[in-house]
């Protein structure tokens, strides 16, 4: 199974959600959803966390890089 992306994750997350508020999913598959939900909210976490972790080492770096250069 391919790894979503942070976009299509958050894509299918809405949907879901917009599902619930609209009352469009069957009881029955309610839980199914939710715990789709979860797991989708975990992957935007993790892509979100991993993004800021990155931002900020290139931040430290360019920062690094200008005190040398000073």
């Amino acid at each position: 199974m391919k790894e979503l992306t942070y976009k299509e994750a958050f894509s299918e997350l809405h949907k879901i959600v917009q599902d619930i508020e609209n009352e469009n999913i069957d009881i029955d598959i309610l839980s199914e959803k939710i715990k789709r939900a979860s797991k989708l909210m975990a992957i935007c976490q993790a892509k979100l966390s991993s993004t800021e972790k990155e931002v900020h080492e290139l931040l430290q770096h360019l920062e690094e890089k200008t005190h040398k250069n000073s």
